[in-house]
């Protein structure tokens, strides 16, 4: 079989150099998207509900998007392995440009919440195709540079994202918020057409895809993570939907290994889980998705109640793990070309689990340097376990399979983070209840929260609730190092690029 990497690898050899740059920026503009409309949409949501209404189901428009994007991530890694990188992008941009201008267009919010699954479905192809793109356009020892600049990109614009929602919303309008998208996209988009080329490819058994397993997989994880969402918020976790959402889920899924199983080119093909090396990966970066859910939701709401900081502030503690995390992940490939990729991995997981195991020693109420040089130790952690991973799993398949691969991965991790909203947010509410003598739920008290003039209780409440939610944060960290240790082999089996 010939070369099927794409023609745009010349680049490294210097022949056209221009075109790889020229695509590296399309791939950060792209990337750059799907963070930015995952959070952006967050502090504008008074102004919206204002405009249309609908604040009862005013949450579905970060479930929907987030949904929309996780559900399809294998379905698009099949389809780039089956068409090629570009076909999948291209649609992808496009569908989530003609979503980011419907939902400026919403005329309800049953509408915009709509118009947001749409712009997730183009989000799932955006972020999956950018990852494998990148693995494609480099060689081995050159991949960190690049990983590491997407990481960068997703980093800053997730932390971004609400702070260019509330500018946008309080100083021009909200639909400005979907519109700014266009241009970004559009250049991102005309980048792509004018400079990535692929190889002519043979299209015989590649162009039977498994639809029947793409609309299964997509309906399964589809009300899986739904039930995961709303539980207990929407409805309690013993209700009748919760409990019908999650039979139905079980169902479904017996249906995907069924039809599966039948397909000849399987969306999910069975060789993902067979293969140690990615069925650690994924295991791994599941525990990571779900680990990060203790800083990035529950850090400033502990930061707001019991340390009494303005959003602004508490903002920032957060976000100093977005500066040590590219960093760390750049300058892994000279740890990981020393002891390998699981060896530099479980370094960084393991160095994690004792930071989040040591966040709840914290004094109380501490000051914010604190936890503030703790998160930028743990970002620091969490980008030498996670950049070696990705890259180390992507060299261990060919061409045909690295769409595939990563579209895995970058599932497990998104699956991660929803069950780890779902178990932290339980965790916490019960912790707080216990505390406050079934007192409401965590927002509910932190909402009423005044900084420095809130009772002492409730805040030392709030600060117990935050601390079990680090250490199975913590918990979930060993999981993850446990699985490299015993899964994992200790040398990843590398392809010669």
């Amino acid at each position: 079989m010939g070369d099927t990497r794409p023609a745009i690898r010349e680049a490294g050899r210097g022949t056209i150099p221009d075109r790889r740059g020229a695509v590296v920026a399309a791939l950060m503009l792209a990337m750059a998207l799907a963070a930015l409309d995952a959070t952006i949409v967050s502090t504008a949501v008074p102004q919206i509900v204002g405009d249309l209404g609908g604040f009862s189901v005013f949450s579905w428009l970060f479930s929907g998007y987030l949904l929309a994007v996780t559900v399809t991530l294998p379905v698009y890694g099949k389809l780039s392995d089956t068409f090629g990188r570009k076909p999948v992008l291209v649609a992808g941009a496009v569908l989530f440009l003609v979503g980011s201008l419907l939902c400026a267009l919403a005329w309800n919010m049953g509408a915009l919440i709509a118009f947001r699954i749409v712009q997730g479905l183009g989000g799932g192809a955006l972020q999956g195709t950018v990852q494998t793109l990148a693995a494609d356009l480099y060689p081995l020892k050159e991949r960190p540079k690049i990983q590491s600049k997407l990481s960068t990109v997703w980093a800053v614009s997730a932390v971004a994202g609400p702070g260019v929602g509330g500018v946008l919303a309080a100083y021009a309008d909200w639909r400005w918020i979907f519109l700014v998208n266009l241009p970004i996209g559009a250049l991102a988009l005309w980048l792509i057409v004018r400079y990535l080329h692929e190889p002519e490819r043979e299209t015989r058994a590649r162009a039977r895809v498994d639809w029947a397993g793409a609309l299964a997989v997509f309906a399964c994880g589809g009300v899986l993570l739904t039930a995961l969402v709303q539980g207990g918020v929407a409805w309690p976790w013993l209700s009748g939907p919760s409990l019908a959402l999650f039979g139905a889920g079980l169902a479904l899924a017996g249906l995907v290994v069924v039809i599966e199983r039948r397909a000849a080119e399987p969306i999910i093909p069975g060789w993902v889980w067979r293969r140690r090396t990615i069925a650690a990966v994924n295991l791994a970066l599941g525990a990571l998705g779900l680990l990060m859910v203790a800083p990035s939701v529950f850090l400033p709401t502990y930061a707001q109640s019991v340390l009494g900081l303005a959003p602004v502030a508490a903002g920032f503690v957060l976000s100093v793990w977005t500066l040590s995390w590219p960093v760390s992940a750049a300058l892994s490939q000279h740890v990981y070309r020393r002891i390998g990729f699981r060896n530099t991995a479980m370094l960084g997981i393991g160095t994690a689990a004792l930071l989040l195991f040591a966040f709840p020693f914290l004094p109380y109420p501490g000051e914010a340097w604190q936890p503030t040089l703790l998160m930028l130790l743990l970002g620091g952690a969490l980008g030498l376990f996670q950049l070696p991973l990705l890259v180390g799993v992507q060299s261990t398949v060919g061409w045909a399979e690295r769409g595939t691969t990563t579209a895995s991965v970058l599932f497990c991790r998104q699956t991660g983070q929803t069950v780890g909203a779902a178990l932290f947010g339980a965790v916490a509410n019960g912790v707080l209840a216990s505390r406050l003598g079934g007192a409401g739920d965590l927002d509910s008290v932190t909402r009423a929260l005044d900084g420095d003039h809130a009772p002492e209780a409730t805040r030392r409440a709030v600060a117990d609730a935050v601390h079990a939610v680090y250490l199975g944060a913590s918990c979930a960290a060993a999981v993850a190092f446990l699985v490299l240790l015993f899964l994992a082999p200790r040398r990843f089996p590398v392809l010669k690029d």
